[in-house]
């Protein structure tokens, strides 16, 4: 026997070890499924150092003791569930309908079953176990195919998943794109994905040959549209923290900034200003406060936009250096960038920032309206009326009104995208509710004893 041969044997044994639980999982208690969500905590807490340095080794991201970023969310999650769990769970009586008497009606949540879970290389730790946590907490079983582009994190999420969890629970199989490809040749009951939209839809075309349910969490150009009324420091500063968090490496990076022409140069200006106080000291990019690249093949592709944009006529404000040995791009700020640019067709995944000058609102929306619904809207105004002409004038996943990200914080939100930047919700009792099938049960007359 091959190699790849038992490893295809592993695989399709140990799916289906975890379906031939299925029914069993539909009975399991509250307390069961707490004590899985805290065994997992306890062993996230024990192996902080080792996913930190893993995290450093694949990213260049800068240890916090587990106090902040990826590891610190993650426990927040689990505790939201272990706090809710037993509400969630409960059965939901359903007011009956006047046209049918001496009926009852309610909700059971059950499992899904079978779950594949295809993480993300970006935030690899956070985008593994943050998902596994509504999955657990639903009742179901799981297969997980870490990021094959953060390699010494994929093995800490493996190390930690088989000191967690019994296999027949939880398992890991590592690999590359052909591990993925195999696993979803399997009948799953759902698929969750995180990663690109053209990826997902290779994801979901998959998905659709054993007509599974899927939870896409992609991306797309999420802008930030300044009002008129906006004091521009506060505002400069927060777009500077939402485009160049993790290298711009995020789903939810502020992808381009608007802002009216009258304010255009003074907003670049303080852009500047940020850019200088929150990543370089005499000058001098601090390579601890900016993650790298994650491959050549990106690291390339970043700089392929930027020149692309360059030579339709735009100019950078700032940055614009880069080193391949290290995969650091500096932090950039590019302006008078035309509309046709590559940087402005597609996702930029990356530390660049264009600003944009628009005269009218409604320049800026029906640009966003031809350019697919982004995973997320930034709106900086205290004017009301502007914020409702933006909000009825588009569509997005989320939005959050003078600030960045912090819809993706609040655990009592759903958090998801909407056609091309995704499908689905999770986060908090959005995340059970994804991952559980709501079945319906009405009962006529009142039951035997």
């Amino acid at each position: 026997m091959t190699l790849e041969t038992a490893f295809n044997a592993s695989i399709e044994n140990t799916f289906t070890s975890q379906r031939q639980t299925r029914r069993a999982r539909r009975d399991e208690t509250v307390d069961l499924r707490k004590a899985r969500l805290l065994r997992l905590r306890e062993v996230i807490v024990a192996h902080i150092d080792d996913i930190e340095q893993a995290l450093f080794e694949d990213l260049r991201k800068t240890p916090t003791g587990g106090k902040s970023g990826e590891i610190a969310s993650v426990l927040g999650d689990i505790d939201t569930a272990v706090a809710q769990l037993a509400d969630w769970m409960a059965v939901k009586p359903v007011p009956s309908s006047p046209y049918l008497p001496n009926t009852a009606a309610h909700i059971l949540y059950e499992p899904r079953g079978n779950v594949l879970l295809l993480g993300a290389w970006n935030f690899p730790f956070a985008l593994v176990m943050a998902p596994l946590v509504p999955i657990i907490a639903a009742g179901n079983s799981a297969i997980i195919k870490p990021n094959e582009l953060t390699p010494a994190t994929s093995r800490v999420v493996a190390k930690l998943i088989a000191e967690a969890f019994n296999p027949n629970d939880v398992a890991v199989f590592e690999g590359g794109i052909e591990v993925a490809e195999r696993l979803q040749e399997l009948p799953f009951d759902h698929v969750f994905f995180t990663g690109s939209p053209a990826v997902g839809k290779r994801v979901m075309a998959a998905a659709a040959r054993h007509l599974s349910s899927v939870t896409l969490e992609l991306g797309g150009k999420c802008p930030a549209i300044i009002g008129p009324d906006v004091e521009l420091l506060q505002a400069a500063a927060k777009v500077v923290g939402g485009r160049f968090n993790n290298s711009g490496q995020l789903c939810l990076s502020v992808d381009h900034a608007w802002i009216p022409r009258n304010d255009a140069e003074a907003f670049g200006e303080k852009v500047k200003a940020m850019v200088a106080h929150q990543f370089y000291e005499n000058g001098q990019l601090q390579l601890e406060k900016q993650p790298r690249i994650v491959n050549e093949r990106n690291f390339d592709r970043i700089l392929g936009y930027i020149n692309d944009a360059l030579e339709r006529g735009a100019r950078i404000l700032c940055g614009g250096q880069s080193d391949r040995e290290t995969l650091t791009i500096h932090p950039t700020v590019l302006v008078d960038v035309p509309r046709d640019a590559r940087i402005m067709q597609e996702e930029i995944f990356g530390p660049v920032l264009p600003i944009l000058a628009y005269d009218e609102l409604d320049e800026v929306l029906e640009h966003i309206d031809g350019n697919g619904k982004p995973l997320a809207m930034y709106v900086f105004s205290d004017d009301e009326n502007f914020v409702e002409r933006t909000l009825h004038g588009s569509s997005s996943g989320g939005v959050t009104i003078n600030h960045v990200m912090m819809h993706y914080v609040e655990k009592n939100l759903p958090f998801g995208g909407v056609n091309g930047s995704g499908m689905g919700r999770y986060h908090g009792h959005a995340g059970f509710l994804e991952l559980s099938n709501a079945r319906s049960v009405l009962t006529q007359g009142k039951p035997s004893a």
